[in-house]
């Protein structure tokens, strides 16, 4: 018989009390994650889940990590693999590294299971829109992107680069014995300003302005990646794989992921993302 698993199965709500918001203990929760993320654009909540929610949830990425699309190629920090003559050769546009890792897509999830149930609660997006002082935040509509598990085999690297949108939130389930850190330069660029000669010292090796994070299980993260370049560094051959839940959440309802990138990180696109194309309307100038 399929367990039903609830939220506080799964969330330590005697250290982060998600179900009273009222409290002054969860007004302190709230308020530390706000002042990590001015801060710098990023906030750890540490151990956030319990110790049963990592067993389950890393059995449900096991069980499914078949259906994890891999790929490996040589990007920019924009998600592009093509040289754009417009711009010179030494330039970020045309500085191409490594992406080597795998994503299992949203349609592989269903409402029984705990990642599910963790990703939709109400409990932890209000949570989420409170520790970002936004007026809302929802699930992301995607049907491929919304919830997903970012793989990192033996010797795979997710290389620099933005998010589209404007923020993300990754739960780790599985560390890696060594590697796979979560590196990155905080505003790096903003939407008058591409900041090219900054992210391009980074691409060649300068990391005086790099935040290092070792995330451990159990804790979530929240990061504003749209303008912060990051990376997670390469996971070494002898190592475990590093897994981690991406739970991907919107300002608005309904937002759809682009067709491109959608190709990229999943091997393939659904209609809804080929109708929500015809209709986008861009919310920043940014190269992407």
């Amino acid at each position: 018989m399929t367990r039903e698993y609830r939220i506080d199965d799964l969330v330590d709500f005697a250290t982060y009390p998600l179900d009273q918001p009222n409290s002054i203990a969860y007004k302190n929760v709230v308020d530390d994650a706000r002042s990590q993320l001015q801060q710098d654009g990023c906030a750890v909540i540490r151990n956030l889940l319990r110790p049963t929610a990592l067993k389950v949830i890393g059995q449900e990425i096991v069980e499914r990590k078949s259906k994890t699309h891999y790929s490996t190629s040589n990007m920019n920090p924009y998600f592009h693999s093509e040289k754009n003559p417009q711009y010179p050769d030494h330039h970020p546009v045309n500085t191409f590294i490594e992406r080597s890792s795998g994503f299992i897509p949203g349609d592989s999830w269903d409402s029984s299971l705990a990642i599910d149930v963790l990703f939709r609660s109400d409990l932890l997006t209000n949570f989420i829109r409170d520790a970002l002082e936004t007026e809302a935040v929802h699930c992301y509509a995607d049907p491929l992107a919304g919830l997903t598990a970012n793989i990192l085999d033996p010797g795979q690297q997710f290389a620099w680069h933005f998010d589209t949108n404007e923020f993300a939130v990754t739960a780790m389930i599985d560390e890696a014995d060594d590697g796979g850190l979560f590196q990155y330069v905080p505003m790096i660029r903003n939407p008058d300003d591409e900041a090219f000669e900054n992210i391009q010292r980074v691409l060649d090796g300068n990391l005086e302005n790099v935040k290092t994070l070792e995330l451990r299980a159990g804790d979530l993260q929240i990061f504003r990646g749209r303008h912060s370049l990051h990376r997670v560094t390469r996971v070494p051959k002898n190592s475990r794989p590093r897994h981690a839940a991406i739970f991907a959440y919107t300002a608005e309802p309904g937002v759809i992921g682009r067709v491109e990138r959608t190709k990229q990180l999943f091997g393939r696109v659904l209609p809804a993302h080929e109708q929500a194309e015809r209709l986008r309307v861009r919310t920043d100038q940014l190269i992407d």
